[in-house]
């Protein structure tokens, strides 16, 4: 850690933040020297009967799934890789969640603590490793997301959950409209649920618990029952699927659940129970904002051209609150400058 915190101490200029680079992509383009912190790994603790994990940042996803496997305990947000070199540290910067995340929690979530350097290389410690500890405990989720730009993110302690006894997949053919209203109404029932989505008029539902309350729940919804889900779900996590090989640019869609189907061009994957509308489209930036600000929700670029910019717009005054906490936390501007907005 010492020299890590030496290059930012030393540093002249922008630093880029990288441990395994899966996610260079995403977010704004930057440029400077690189600040490799992939040495940075390793498991600190594990106690599977308290669910608490703790890992430094660079230590890589699959090392970690693999310990709580062992152990029949996952992270609970289900959080995509985008390759084998994905790090717990990229994760959480990104604030990535997977298919569970309207039924588990978010990234953000499950973060019970962390550690950062901060743009002067102030080694600082946010919350603690214990569920019940909530000192500092909004510092450390703010990390969640912020892409680097507020600290070098060093060691996070998680909240990790039991792996389900069963899960089974369930299709029903049905159009985007219908596909909303079932899922928004089975949402407010006692059911097992842990992911939906819905593509090319096929709604895919999977449920995750004891094995009679995943029954059960079969029984009650009827449905296909689709022998490749454990497939399926994972190429929606990766970005595997064939949707997201599509040549068109890449927009997330962020929006109220029961926000009824857009009109925009293009092809659409539903996900999160409508929470989340994934969209292949080469309509212009300004129009798929406006659309989904006009549903209260935001819209973010995965893949495409940038020009627009990745993120949504922000007001002008979350856009002071936005510089106010980069300047208390790296006052000298050079952790990921720009990754985020200009």
């Amino acid at each position: 850690m010492q020299d890590i915190i030496e290059r930012i101490r030393s540093a002249q200029g922008p630093l880029v933040i990288r441990a395994g680079g899966s996610k260079d992509w995403y977010g704004e383009s930057i440029s400077g020297a690189v600040l490799d912190v992939s040495a940075n790994r390793g498991i600190v603790s594990y106690e599977p009967g308290e669910l608490v994990l703790t890992a430094k940042c660079g230590t890589p996803l699959a090392e970690i799934e693999a310990l709580l496997d062992a152990h029949g305990q996952m992270l609970g947000f289900e959080p995509p890789h985008f390759g084998p070199a994905s790090t717990l540290g990229g994760t959480l910067a990104c604030g990535f969640s997977g298919p569970r995340r309207p039924y588990a929690g978010s990234a953000r979530d499950f973060v019970l603590g962390m550690e950062i350097l901060d743009g002067n290389g102030q080694h600082l410690r946010f919350g603690g490793q214990v569920i019940k500890n909530v000192a500092g405990y909004d510092v450390s989720r703010l990390m969640v997301g912020a892409l680097g730009t507020l600290g070098v993110l060093l060691q996070a302690s998680l909240k990790v959950l039991p792996r389900p006894q069963a899960e089974l997949t369930l299709q029903f053919e049905c159009g985007e409209d219908e596909a909303i209203r079932r899922t928004n109404e089975w949402a407010g029932k006692p059911l097992p649920l842990s992911a939906t989505a819905w593509l090319s008029g096929v709604l895919s539902v999977r449920l995750s618990g004891a094995q009679s309350a995943v029954a059960a729940a079969h029984r009650k919804l009827g449905g296909e029952i689709y022998a490749h889900g454990e497939e399926f779900w994972g190429g929606l996590r990766n970005h595997g699927a064939a949707f997201f090989r599509d040549g068109a640019p890449l927009w997330r869609l962020s929006l109220p659940s029961i926000t009824p189907p857009l009109a925009l061009p293009g092809k659409q994957l539903i996900t999160w129970g409508g929470a989340e509308r994934w969209l292949r489209s080469d309509a212009s930036a300004a129009e798929i904002r406006a659309r989904a600000m006009a549903h209260g929700g935001h819209a973010t670029l995965f893949s495409g051209d940038k020009t627009a910019g990745v993120f949504p717009p922000l007001s002008p005054a979350l856009m002071k609150y936005h510089r106010r906490l980069r300047q208390q936390f790296d006052p000298r501007g050079i952790l990921n400058p720009g990754r985020m907005y200009p």
